[in-house]
């Protein structure tokens, strides 16, 4: 079958012949019909993900939308190894796969799954987001950031400040429901006054999917400017302002934060399935926006790299789609 390959460590993917996968008695076949691509799978096709296995063919791809045998359509995630999800067919385990509602296509289902997942994951299952609370969204100008403005206004929140780099995405976010938005390039100074603002008047919830020095400084004025003795809950999803942080030990000290992480591994890998589903069931009622962009399978070679925040690569095989 066809299917996308890295061959070896720090090698592009190629679109080439693979193996079939045979299910066994535990699991199904799925027809696969698109396959997003997404920074983890990205960073695990490259090696440098947490959650690599290191062992060399596999098939890139984490999950995608596709039919059973039966006819089913379903959403799947973590085919077995070395198979992916951007190839003709995988295998997964039954409980890996998810009903996806009539109203939502393949092309969304496929691209809304991965970035929708981890903020919905970390509102409700790290942070135990309730209604009336405020939320701050820390790099809110990518795909998933944006998703995560809609899902915190989706899930109840009162007020949602978002931050980010890209000055034009960050004003679109009103439309999306931020309230109030920070621009991530103002100076150190004007900076810690727009944080000092924000934790003074209340914040409960952090997610972050920067880390790097914008986290620091979210940290830092927390302890300093936040609520005395009430928790904020600060949850760490992404990591594409820098891998590493200096954080002062008085900032916890000093301060009721909750300092936790979001994902594979945090989270129990049936939570993080459900969580999908939950998400899938909402994408249509609330209105959940995200830009996609279809490309064939077969010119994964050329979309690889061109791949950017603002819309989400979906790798669509010759299968039809709803």
């Amino acid at each position: 079958m066809k299917a996308v390959i890295v061959k070896e460590a720090g090698h592009t993917p190629v679109y080439g012949d693979f193996a079939e996968p045979v299910p066994s008695a535990d699991e199904v076949r799925v027809s696969v019909t698109a396959a997003a691509m997404s920074h983890v799978v990205k960073s695990r096709a490259s090696g440098k993900h947490y959650s690599s296995s290191g062992q060399f063919p596999f098939i890139v791809g984490l999950d995608g939308v596709g039919r059973l045998d039966d006819g089913r359509r379903v959403y799947f995630v973590m085919p077995k190894a070395p198979f992916g999800s951007m190839a003709e067919r995988a295998v997964v385990p039954v409980a890996h796969c998810i009903a996806i509602p009539d109203d939502v296509d393949d092309i969304t289902a496929a691209a809304i799954a991965n970035p929708g997942m981890s903020s919905w994951a970390a509102y409700t299952e790290r942070a135990r987001l309730k209604a009336g609370e405020t939320v701050l969204i820390n790099g809110a100008t990518g795909t998933a950031g944006r998703l995560a403005v809609q899902i915190a206004r989706h899930l109840g929140a009162r007020k949602i400040i978002a931050t980010g780099r890209n000055i034009e995405a960050l004003r679109s976010l009103a439309a999306l429901g931020a309230d109030v938005t920070i621009p991530l390039t103002e100076n150190d100074a004007a900076l810690d006054e727009s944080f000092k603002q924000q934790f003074a008047e209340g914040v409960d919830v952090v997610i972050d999917y920067l880390w790097g020095r914008s986290a620091e400084r979210l940290l830092i004025a927390a302890a300093k400017f936040g609520r005395d003795a009430i928790p904020l809950r600060f949850v760490q999803i992404g990591s594409s302002s820098g891998a590493d942080i200096t954080l002062p030990s008085a900032v916890l000290r000093s301060s009721a934060i909750e300092l936790m992480g979001s994902g594979i591994g945090s989270i129990a890998f049936d939570r993080l399935v459900c969580a999908v589903g939950e998400l899938l069931k909402a994408t249509t009622p609330a209105g959940f926006a995200i830009a996609a962009k279809p490309v064939p399978l077969s010119d994964v070679e050329r979309a690889w790299p061109e791949d950017d925040s603002a819309r989400r690569t979906v790798f669509t095989m010759n299968a039809g789609m709803a």
